[in-house]
């Protein structure tokens, strides 16, 4: 408890006014003193106690506590601050400089970690001290210290510092490390074309000579390909993605001995592969009304290029019109069936019935692109009952079902299976109680594949199956177009058709057997999709090697799924019996790692411009000064506070220094003895 005091004025005029009434008395009096009169100096002294007066002067007393100076020490406790001893190191000092701090008298220390970011933010290391700065007055602040490698990542975001600040640096001079660098990863890329990725391989800190070291590269956890790259030079790779769908590309270099951290060795890109365009062939044979569904379907469609033919004039039409005189085509047969068949994703029949127009060659040709790997839909009116079904040509070795060669011409309402229910082309497919009819079916006896749809009399209406490597869907009805005019309220018939072409192009969320997961920071969703009722536990394998199972809980027909935390970043690879996948948590390369090597560089700038200085914990924890503001706040072996001697009032009073009547009798009284010794004069 301490009591201080000062002089304060509260003038009762202006202070201009006060100033031109004393102007005019000093005035009147060095009149005086020039004529010669005795009484001036008496007349000075009245007229400053007439301007004292007026300024009203008074003697305030303040009982002051002191408050105690405040030190901030914040500890980076982020990833890149628990590599080699930094730890210890940084818990050593701060312990050290905490029991110097507890023994200065009036001076208190508030101890703040710093974690990570949320995220991949990294050090924000700024935002901790701004938010620090806000909970304490800033005219207590006496010094800031950071024990940090100086590795920050919102630099951008430093306050106005009222103290010296100083970083005191962990790490070692000899400390080095080899980073792997991927600069230019697309998100997305086309299927069959080739993109480009920039690597570097980066050597920090003390790094010993090395002008080169293997890089291993493997695409979906597969087996890893190893090559001899430089260090120190930018890499172009060049990459063509193997499949659509989400491609993971890991990049490895191995841990060199004696560098300070192998968690930037690795690179996960995750790129997801399109295809620029799909090409379907939709083969009409005669002109119907299902024919423009089927043409508006894939126009609408941005991502698909349509080649259309129907056949309008079958070899066996005699009508007399010379051959010149038509503005028709003829059929390209051997150049669409023959020499470019392979470069269409999808081929549809619809309606379509043996005219001579395609030999059997041809057709045996279009078995042979289905086993290869390619699509056929047959979308099948009464042609494909009739004696020149696509059923009796080679194609027969592939169709899933045999033609009956009875045509039903009644009304039924479709109905999806049991199995079409977890069919990913049929799932989900919602009011089928509400759908309209449609007006015809063609009877099949199914041989094999999967019926997804039944419609008259629980006939099959709709079948999938694989054949080698291709897929072939039959359609036993042309009457899909009632649903797209509304007919008796319609139906879904755009997204039945739509998942459909989209099946048979082995688009990868329509696969109807599949294990994939999706990622949500380090927290992934694990999805299985099966035919089958029950599937098995999900063993996930974490990137240090060990190995757990997940239990899948169904969630809706056929789509069974998980949640899961993985406990760190890296790539994890899943597997259910036949199937298996990977995914990466967490970012390609740790924003923390990104450069590990301690540096005071970010931070020199700042520290300076508050006398503050760096330096590193290895040379000994630096004993701690009073210095004055202003003055340089580091020196060798030292760090300085800045003494705030702030303090808290308690209690002020206030007292003239003359009474009025005191000041109004001292007034007259040497105005009427100036009078009076000039009178005598």
């Amino acid at each position: 408890m301490t009591m201080s005091g000062q002089i304060l004025f509260d003038p009762l005029l202006p202070w201009p006014v006060i100033a031109v009434l004393a102007g005019l008395s000093f005035a009147g009096i060095a009149l005086a003193l020039w004529r010669g009169l005795s009484g001036w100096a008496l007349r000075l002294l009245a007229g400053a106690v007439l301007i004292g007066a007026l300024a009203q002067p008074s003697w305030q007393m303040e009982e002051r506590a002191p408050l105690a100076d405040i030190v901030l020490m914040l500890e980076d406790r982020t990833a890149s601050q628990r590599l080699a001893d930094r730890p210890e190191m940084s818990e050593t000092a701060a312990d050290t400089l905490a029991a110097r701090i507890a023994a200065r008298p009036n001076t208190e220390l508030r101890r703040i970690p710093v974690l990570d970011g949320d995220g991949n933010a990294g050090t924000l290391l700024m935002g901790a001290l701004s938010a620090a700065l806000a909970e304490e007055p800033r005219g207590r602040i006496a010094g800031i210290f950071l024990l940090s490698d100086g590795r920050l990542h919102d630099l951008e975001q430093a306050p106005d510092l009222p103290a010296p600040m100083h970083l005191l640096l962990t790490g070692h001079d000899t400390d080095w490390d080899r980073r792997l660098v991927v600069e230019n990863a697309p998100g997305f890329a086309i299927l069959g074309e080739e993109l480009r990725l920039t690597l570097r391989i980066e050597d920090d800190g003390a790094a010993p000579d090395t002008a080169s070291t293997p890089l291993i590269i493997s695409v979906d956890g597969g087996e890893p390909l190893r090559f001899e790259v430089p260090v120190g030079e930018d890499l172009d790779l060049p990459i063509t993605l193997p499949h659509a769908g989400l491609n993971l590309i890991q990049f490895t270099i191995p841990t060199a001995e004696g560098e300070l951290t192998d968690r930037n060795n690795s690179a996960l890109v995750q790129i997801n592969g399109v295809r620029d365009r799909l090409r379907v062939l939709l083969v009409s044979g005669e002109p119907h009304a299902g024919t423009r569904t089927w043409r508006n379907l894939l126009k609408s469609d941005s991502s698909v290029d349509l080649v259309h033919f129907t056949i309008l004039r079958p070899p066996e039409k005699q009508d007399g019109v010379p051959v010149n005189e038509l503005s028709l085509i003829a059929f390209p047969t051997r150049e669409l069936f023959l020499e470019k068949i392979d470069d269409f994703d999808l081929i549809i029949f619809d309606r379509y019935k043996r005219r001579g127009i395609l030999p059997s060659i041809y057709l045996d040709n279009v078995r042979h692109y289905v086993e290869q790997g390619g699509a056929v839909l047959i979308a099948a009116g009464p042609d494909f009952a009739s004696a020149d079904s696509l059923y009796r040509s080679p194609l027969s070795q592939i169709i899933p079902a045999e033609p009956t060669a009875r045509v039903v011409e009644r009304g039924y309402r479709p109905a999806v299976t049991d199995l079409g229910a977890r069919h990913p082309v049929t799932a989900g497919l919602q009011g089928a109680d509400s759908w309209g009819r449609w007006l015809r079916q063609i009877e099949l006896e199914p041989e094999r594949g999967d019926i997804v749809m039944t419609g008259e009399s629980d006939r099959p209406l709709l079948i999938l199956d694989r054949v080698g490597d291709g897929r072939i869907a039959l359609l036993a009805s042309d009457h899909a177009w009632l649903w797209s005019r509304g007919y008796e309220g319609g139906g879904p018939q755009r997204e039945l058709l739509r998942r459909l072409a989209h099946w048979m192009m082995k688009e990868p969320e329509l696969e109807e057997e599949a294990l994939w997961a999706e990622a949500t920071g380090q927290t992934m969703r694990i999805i299985r999709r099966s035919l089958s009722d029950q599937v098995g536990m999900v063993t996930i394998t974490r990137p240090d090697g060990a190995a757990e199972e997940v239990t899948l809980r169904e969630i809706e027909p056929g789509r069974f799924e998980a949640q899961y935390d993985g406990p760190e970043i890296g790539l994890y690879r899943l597997s259910e019996g036949d199937q298996s996948a990977v995914i990466g948590l967490g970012p390609a390369a740790p924003r923390e790692f990104e450069a590990a090597i301690a540096s005071g560089a970010a931070l020199e700038p700042v520290a300076e411009a508050t006398n503050g200085g760096v330096m590193r914990l290895e040379d000994g924890v630096p004993g701690i000064r009073d210095v004055r503001p202003g003055r340089p706040a580091s020196g060798r072996g030292w760090i300085g506070l800045t003494p705030r001697d702030a303090f808290e009032t308690l209690d002020v009073r206030q007292t003239p220094l003359a009474p009025a009547w005191l000041v109004l009798l001292l007034a007259l009284g040497l105005v009427l003895g100036a009078w009076l010794r000039e009178g005598r004069s």
